[in-house]
Parts: structure tokens; C-alpha cells; sequence
């Protein structure tokens, strides 16, 4: 299933979990050029953010997730500018047992999508390439709401779910001894009814 929709010249395809094995090799590298801030940080693979984590942590979750998983690309020119890919899941699967009472029962009884990585490369930044990625995956999962973790430091991201329409719902600790992130929510409909961002 490769449904391409063209926009300037920047072509937007979505990829079922069967298809995303070939592509592995082209998506790290591309997450790679879009986190130069991570990939050059010393100790930052040592909190599993680096190239080979990224390559394991996408090939677990289409293991583990094949049902929905959904990666979709940014071709420019026959070149991978950007990628996104999630899945629909359960709040408990998500949130965890220590942050799903903090969650709003809208947000625990709806049809969740994971947001687990969305990127562009560095020299398409700016275009427009997240928010179409992001509205590909909406699209093609179609929850009620979004989810996401982005590193506090990370302003580029934030900027883009910012106008998104995400809120901060909490930090959120993927390990005992690992780093903070800030954990964002979407009502795709609207995000009314949930908090302001907090800075």
C-alpha cells in the first residue's frame, strides 16, 4: 500500500508495517541529519537516543504493533526528506499505570494514536513537510486523539506541535533512570477541553 499525493514538489507516500524493513536504513539516516542536537550530544545514546535505538525502537514497534502501524515519507525530488510513523493503542499501553489517572477519561476512552517519531531533513525544514506528515498519519489512523513525548530542549518540535494544536499533559519517563520528556496531547477534532501549553 503506497498511496503517493503530490504538493509542489514534495510527493507524500504511506507505508504499511510489511513495507518498512527496506526503508530502515534511509529513515536513520534521515533522523540522524534532522537531530544533529541528539546524535552529537555525549551520553545521548546512553538515554537510547541514537541511530541504532532508533533503528530497534522502529522495527519493534512494527513487531509489536502491526495492526494500524503506519510509517508515511516526504519524497523530494526521488529523495526521503522526511518520515513519520505511529500507531493506534490503548491509554494503559501508552500512558502507563503512573500517568493514565492523571489523563481525562475523554482522552482514556477515545481512539489513541502513538506519535513515535516525526523528522525532516535539516535543509527542508520550515516548509510545511511535519504538518502534512502528521496529517497523513491522522488521516490514515483517524483517531479521536494524538499522543507524543518530545525532549524539553527540543524548541523546533515544540514550535511545530505548538501550532499543531498539542498540549503538555506532564513529564513522562519512558525508563526508571531515563531522561525527562514532556508528554503532549491532541483532541483531532479540536483541541479544546484540554490545558493551555505550558512553558
Amino acid at each position: 500500500m503506497s498511496t503517493p499525493s503530490t504538493h509542489t514538489d514534495v510527493v507524500i507516500r504511506t507505508y504499511g508495517p510489511g513495507q518498512v524493513a527496506p526503508l530502515i536504513d534511509t529513515v536513520a539516516d534521515l533522523w540522524a541529519d534532522a537531530h544533529p542536537e541528539i546524535v552529537d550530544t555525549p551520553g545521548a545514546a546512553t538515554d537510547g537516543l541514537s541511530v541504532p535505538a532508533l533503528r530497534r525502537q522502529v522495527l519493534g514497534h512494527v513487531h509489536h504493533h502491526r495492526e494500524g502501524f503506519t510509517l508515511v515519507a516526504a519524497y523530494a525530488h526521488g529523495a526521503m526528506v522526511g518520515f513519520g510513523y505511529a500507531f493506534p493503542c490503548t491509554p494503559e499501553y501508552w500512558f502507563g499505570s503512573e500517568l493514565l489517572p492523571q489523563i481525562p477519561e475523554p482522552v482514556r476512552a477515545g481512539r489513541l494514536m502513538g506519535l513515535c517519531e516525526l523528522a525532516v531533513t535539516a535543509a527542508w525544514q520550515g516548509r510545511g513537510i511535519g504538518t502534512r506528515l502528521h496529517a497523513a498519519l491522522v488521516t490514515s489512523i483517524n483517531p479521536e486523539w494524538s499522543s507524543l513525548l518530545v525532549r524539553p530542549d527540543n524548541a523546533s518540535g515544540r514550535s511545530l506541535y505548538d501550532r499543531l494544536g498539542y498540549r503538555y499533559a506532564g513529564p513522562y519517563r519512558n525508563e526508571a533512570d531515563g531522561p525527562v520528556y514532556d508528554l503532549l496531547l491532541l483532541r483531532v477534532e479540536s483541541a479544546e477541553g484540554l490545558p493551555e501549553p505550558r512553558r
